[in-house]
C-alpha cells in the first residue's frame, strides 16, 4: 500500500466512509476521516477507527489449517490439500446421503459478490437446498413485515438524511448511541431542528437518554404497546381517513384487533402508563410528518413480524407512509445484512429478492447460471433449523463468515450439533469459536485486502475498495469457491473478480425486486453509491432525470406508477435514460400489486416463554459500544478490549439486593437451557423485573447459552430478546417467585 484509499468500514450497516493512509514502518494502515461521504461525514466510532488491527497478522489467520486425524490437532496444511479435503468430503457425503446432507451457513458481513456465489455454489455446485445465513438472526421479522404491507423489502424507505427534517421520530429498540454511534447525529439534528424523539425501549440507554419521551415496557410486549397507541389514534380522531382510503387496504380487519387492546389493557402487559401512552401518540401525530424506526428489540421475538407489522398499521393509520419525510424503517444491524439477503444465500430466495418458488424466476436465474431450471433445488431450512439439523440430516457444513457458536440461540446446544457432524469446514478472517471446532479451516480476506460491494441500511449500493495486500497464505472467498467449485466438477461459472461476478449479478437481479441491472462499480465511485431499485434502462415512455439523494420536494399529485421518487418535480427524461436509482421509495405507490400498502391484521400473545416460579426475571440481550457481534474481531483488538474486557450482567439495584450481590460480584444466569455467569453491573436504568446481558463473548459469559430458539411463524426469526432466567448470587441466592 502506498497510496491513500477510500473505502468503508467492515462493521455495521451504516458502512461508514472512511480512508486508509499508509504508515511508514508500521505493519498496518490508519484511518483518516473521510468527510465527504454523505451517510457519516467523517465521523466514525472506535470500532472504525481501529479495524485495520485486525489486519495485522498476528492476530488473523493467514495459512490453511487441518484437523490431525490421530491427535486431533488443528495443523497448517497447503491450500491444495485443504481444498482437497473438503471438496472429499463434500462429494463422499452427497455420494451417502444425497445432495442435502450437504450444508452451507453463511453470513451478514459477505460482500454482495460472495453472497451471490455463495447461493449459485450452493445450488449449482453442490446441488443443495440447505442453505442460508446469520443474518436470519438481524432483520429477518423486518423484511417480512415489509413484504406483507409493502410488497417490497428495503431497510430504510429513505436516506438517513431525511431524518432530522422530520416532526418526530418514534425509536423503537434500538440502541444506535452504542450499536451505530455515528448516526445519532440525526437524532440529535432532529431535535435541535424542532423535531421529537421518542424511545422505547426496555432500558434507560444511552440513547433513550436523548429522547424527549421514554417509554419502558416489559420485554416482548412491544406488539401490545403498538397496538394501545393506535387504538388512541382511533378513540382520538385521529385517524387519516384520507390517507387510508386512497392508498392502502384492510383497514378494517386490522381496526378490530386494534379497539380490542384498549389503554389500560395495554398498561397491564406492557407497564406503561396511559398517561405515557397518550402522551406518545400526541406528540407522533401533532408533528407534521413522522417516523417509525424498528431494530431487533421487536423484532427478535417469535411474533416479530407481527410487532413490525403493528408498527407499520400505526404509519399507515396516521398517514405517516409514502408521503415525504414520513414512513416506516428498520435500522439494520450487520454490515451487509441488507445485501447480503437480495442475492441468493437465504433458504427461500434467488437473486435480485426472487422466490425460490416462482417459476419464472427460476428459469431468469437459471438462464443466466446456463443450468436447467428444473436442476435448482427449493427451498431449504432457515438458519437455526439448519443448525439444528446438523449431525442428522445434515452431514457436512460449509461456514463462511459466520461464528453460530457465539451467535446463535441456544448456543450450547447448537454447538453440540457442530460438534456432530461427520465434517466441518470454515472459512474466516480468524479463529472464530466456530472455526476451532472445524476440521479444515480456510484463511480468507477481509474488507482492506478485497474490492466488492455492500448494501447499507438504506438500499445504497456501496463500493469497499482493496487498500492493502493480504499475507501470502490468505485468498478470498470468492477463490475458495472457484478452487472447491473446480474440484467439484463446475470449473466454469465460479470467477475470481468481484467485479465480474457483481457483472453476472446485474443480470441476475435485473427486472427482481431488488433490480441492481443499472448499477456498475463506476457509478457507484461517481456518485456515492446508487440506492435500488436501479433497473438497467428506464422503463417506459418517460423516467426519472438523475437525481442525487437531496431534499425532497413537496409532491403535486400523483406521479407514474413507481416506487420512486416523482417525476411531475423531478423532470422527465426519454425511455432509455440511465435510471438514477431510487433514494425514496412508496411516494407515488407501494410495491403492491394495487399499488396500495396493507394493514395486516394482528394481536398481541405473550411470549413463547413466560416467567414463572422457577425462572422470574425476563432476560433481554444486546450489543456494547465496542464490540460487533460475536465480537470474533473486535475482542482481538486491544483498544476495544481494554473499553469492554468481558460479559457482565445488568441488573436493577433492588434485584440486586434480594439476590445480595454488589457490583462487580459473579451473577448466575440460568434458564431452560443454560446457564451464564458474568460481573453484576448494578443501575436504576433498567426495569426491575429484567436483566441485561451483551452477547458478544464465549464461554462462561455466553448470554446465547440462555436465549430462547422458538421461531416466528413468518420469518424463523429466533426470540433473542425475550426468555425467563433465574437470577443468583454466588451463594445460589436468587430472586423467587413473586419478588
Amino acid at each position: 500500500m502506498d497510496t491513500e484509499t477510500p473505502t468503508h468500514c467492515p462493521y455495521c450497516a451504516l458502512q461508514c466512509g472512511m480512508t486508509l493512509r499508509p504508515v511508514a514502518g508500521a505493519p498496518v494502515a490508519e484511518v483518516v476521516e473521510r468527510t465527504d461521504f454523505p451517510v457519516n461525514r467523517g465521523a466514525l466510532c472506535g470500532k472504525g477507527r481501529t479495524a485495520p488491527a485486525v489486519l495485522s497478522s498476528a492476530v488473523r489467520l493467514t495459512g490453511p489449517l487441518v484437523r490431525n486425524a490421530v491427535s486431533g490437532v488443528l495443523e497448517p496444511a497447503g491450500w491444495d490439500e485443504a481444498l482437497g479435503r473438503i471438496a472429499d468430503a463434500l462429494r463422499a457425503t452427497r455420494a451417502a446421503h444425497g445432495a442435502d446432507a450437504v450444508g452451507v451457513f453463511g453470513g451478514g458481513s459477505l460482500t454482495n459478490e460472495k453472497a451471490y456465489l455463495l447461493g449459485k455454489f450452493a445450488r449449482v455446485a453442490l446441488g443443495t437446498s440447505q442453505i442460508d445465513y446469520n443474518g436470519r438472526f438481524c432483520m429477518s421479522s423486518a423484511a417480512a413485515a415489509h413484504q406483507r404491507a409493502f410488497g417490497l423489502d428495503r431497510g430504510l424507505p429513505f436516506p438517513l438524511e431525511d431524518i432530522p427534517r422530520t416532526g418526530c421520530v418514534i425509536l423503537v429498540g434500538s440502541n444506535p448511541a452504542e450499536t451505530m454511534p455515528p448516526a445519532l447525529r440525526y437524532f440529535t439534528e432532529l431535535r435541535a431542528n424542532g423535531g421529537k424523539l421518542i424511545v422505547i425501549d426496555p432500558r434507560r440507554t444511552r440513547t433513550a437518554e436523548q429522547a424527549d419521551l421514554h417509554l419502558a415496557p416489559r420485554p416482548g410486549t412491544d406488539l401490545a404497546l403498538a397496538l394501545g397507541m393506535l387504538h388512541l389514534v382511533v378513540a382520538q380522531g385521529r385517524l387519516d381517513e384520507e390517507f387510508v382510503a386512497a392508498r392502502t387496504s384492510g383497514w378494517e380487519d386490522a381496526r378490530a384487533g386494534v379497539m380490542a387492546h384498549w389503554p389500560e389493557q395495554v398498561e397491564r402487559i406492557t407497564g406503561v402508563s396511559v398517561p405515557q401512552l397518550r402522551e406518545a401518540v400526541a406528540m407522533f401525530c401533532d408533528a407534521d410528518s413522522g417516523m417509525v424506526l424498528t431494530a431487533r428489540g421487536p423484532e427478535q421475538q417469535a411474533k416479530g413480524t407481527d410487532t413490525v407489522g403493528a408498527w407499520i398499521n400505526f404509519c399507515l393509520a396516521t398517514g405517516r407512509a409514502g408521503r415525504p419525510l414520513s414512513g416506516y424503517g428498520c435500522l439494520t444491524g450487520q454490515g451487509n445484512g441488507q445485501g447480503g439477503r437480495e442475492h441468493g444465500q437465504k433458504a427461500d430466495q434467488l437473486p435480485g429478492y426472487r422466490k425460490l418458488t416462482d417459476p419464472a424466476a427460476r428459469q431468469h436465474v437459471a438462464g443466466v447460471w446456463g443450468v436447467d431450471p428444473d436442476a435448482l433445488p427449493g427451498p431449504g431450512r432457515s438458519a437455526y433449523e439448519l443448525l439444528d439439523a446438523l449431525g442428522g440430516d445434515v452431514r457436512a457444513l460449509l461456514v463462511m463468515g459466520s461464528n453460530p457458536v457465539v451467535s446463535a440461540p441456544r448456543a450450547g446446544h447448537v454447538e453440540e450439533r457442530l460438534k456432530s457432524l461427520d465434517f466441518l469446514a470454515v472459512a474466516d478472517v480468524v479463529l472464530s469459536e466456530t472455526a476451532a471446532l472445524a476440521d479444515v479451516v480456510l484463511p480468507v480476506t477481509q474488507w482492506a485486502e478485497e474490492t466488492g460491494t455492500m448494501t447499507n441500511l438504506e438500499g445504497r449500493v456501496l463500493l469497499r475498495r482493496k487498500a492493502v495486500t493480504a499475507p501470502e497464505g490468505v485468498r478470498s472467498d470468492l477463490e475458495v469457491m472457484h478452487g472447491l467449485a473446480a474440484l467439484l466438477g463446475h470449473g466454469k461459472g465460479f470467477p475470481t473478480d468481484p467485479e465480474e461476478v457483481f457483472e453476472e449479478l446485474r443480470r441476475a437481479s435485473a427486472g427482481g425486486a431488488a433490480d441492481y441491472s443499472g448499477i456498475t462499480y463506476a457509478r457507484i465511485a461517481a456518485e456515492d453509491g446508487v440506492f435500488w431499485p436501479c433497473p438497467g434502462e428506464v422503463p417506459g415512455s418517460v423516467g426519472p432525470a438523475p437525481e442525487k439523494a437531496g431534499p425532497e420536494p413537496e409532491k403535486t399529485g400523483p406521479g407514474p406508477e413507481r416506487c420512486g421518487p416523482d417525476t411531475a418535480e423531478a423532470g422527465q427524461s426519454p425511455a432509455g435514460a440511465v435510471h438514477p436509482g431510487t433514494p425514496r421509495l412508496f411516494l407515488d405507490r407501494f410495491a403492491t400489486e394495487d399499488g396500495r400498502a396493507r394493514f395486516v391484521a394482528v394481536t398481541h400473545r405473550p411470549p413463547a416463554e413466560e416467567t414463572d416460579e422457577a425462572y422470574p426475571v425476563v432476560l433481554t440481550t444486546g450489543r456494547v459500544v465496542a464490540h460487533y457481534q460475536s465480537g470474533a474481531q473486535t475482542r482481538r483488538v486491544a483498544e476495544l478490549n481494554a473499553a469492554a474486557p468481558g460479559s457482565f450482567v445488568e441488573l436493577h439495584p433492588r434485584l440486586a439486593e434480594r439476590i445480595g450481590v454488589a457490583e462487580g460480584e459473579p451473577v448466575a444466569v440460568t434458564s431452560r437451557r443454560g446457564r451464564a455467569v458474568a460481573p453484576a453491573r448494578i443501575t436504576a436504568s433498567i426495569r426491575q423485573d429484567t436483566v441485561f446481558m451483551p452477547f458478544h463473548w464465549a464461554g462462561e459469559g455466553r448470554a446465547n447459552s440462555l436465549t430462547n430458539p422458538a421461531l416466528d411463524p413468518v420469518s424463523r426469526m429466533p426470540e433473542f430478546k425475550v426468555c425467563a432466567v433465574r437470577v443468583e448470587a454466588g451463594d445460589g441466592r436468587s430472586a423467587g417467585a413473586g419478588d
